[in-house]
């Protein structure tokens, strides 16, 4: 699915395309998009008829499918009678009257992702100066969507962590949740308690709370002062703070935003 903040990448294509036509002097220009084995052709500069517009060519096929798979520009300067290329092309290719081309894919991180055709209508080999601008054109155009890639990259690893944290967090409202609840109902203390120990694992061996210790964690995890968590687990204040100093010792912990990090290392906590 493309992303919705990425440019479309023949948008930087056609720039190219354009930049050789007007510095190089290159009479017909065009490219498109690699996907898998298949290119389809979508940018277009000089043409005069129809027939290359859409055209898909497949890797080893024609002086292009030639050029993607050999990774590297290929050129023939008599099109219509070279032997090195196949010829499945020649209707749309020789509609132009072109005689010579020149094939230069782009390459990223070892994957074709664009080609580049230049072509005259006359014998001259597409070569010197207008090869060059050719070349240069698909190292930026690699240049341009490899950027691309590690925004695209860094956004996907942005939005996952984010979601994660979400996730987090809800799991933990929901934890806190079943424990207020499991202690306000004692009828249903074990179910609740049993759900709420499913989200963390279970409690590590090496650690052991009362089940009230835990809950002052809990309430405290989501950042509720001792008077709140005394309000939500119908607790006295003093209380509160006597299991909170009784689990904070138990966890090594000095502070209660220290208790809650080593309750969680411990799988105490989500």
């Amino acid at each position: 699915m493309p992303s919705l903040t990425r440019p479309r990448d023949a948008d930087v294509l056609r720039a190219e395309l354009r930049r050789v036509a007007t510095e190089g002097r290159v009479p017909v220009l065009f490219g498109g998009e690699v996907e898998g084995d298949v290119l389809r052709l979508s940018e277009f500069v000089g043409t005069r008829t129809a027939l290359l517009r859409g055209l898909v060519v497949r890797a080893s096929s024609g002086l292009g499918g030639a050029s993607m798979v050999a990774g590297r520009p290929l050129s023939v300067a008599d099109y219509r009678n070279a032997a090195t290329i196949t010829h499945d092309y020649d209707t749309p290719v020789l509609s132009e009257g072109i005689k010579s081309v020149l094939a230069v894919p782009v390459i990223v991180e070892g994957v074709p992702r664009v080609m580049l055709y230049g072509a005259y209508r006359s014998g001259a080999p597409v070569g010197g100066r207008a090869a060059d601008l050719m070349v240069s054109a698909a190292r930026r155009i690699g240049d341009e969507l490899r950027i691309r890639d590690e925004v695209d990259r860094r956004l996907s690893m942005h939005e996952t962590a984010t979601a994660l944290g979400a996730t987090s967090e809800r799991v933990r409202e929901v934890h806190a949740e079943l424990r207020r609840l499991a202690s306000v109902a004692p009828t249903l203390r074990g179910d609740l308690t049993r759900l709420a120990e499913r989200l963390v694992g279970g409690e590590d061996a090496t650690v052991r709370l009362t089940a009230r210790e835990l809950d002052v964690l809990t309430q405290v995890a989501l950042g509720c002062s001792n008077i709140v968590a005394a309000e939500r687990l119908s607790l006295k204040t003093e209380t509160v703070k006597s299991y909170l100093r009784s689990a904070a010792a138990k966890l090594g912990a000095h502070t209660r935003h220290e208790a809650v990090s080593k309750a969680r290392r411990a799988g105490l906590l989500p």
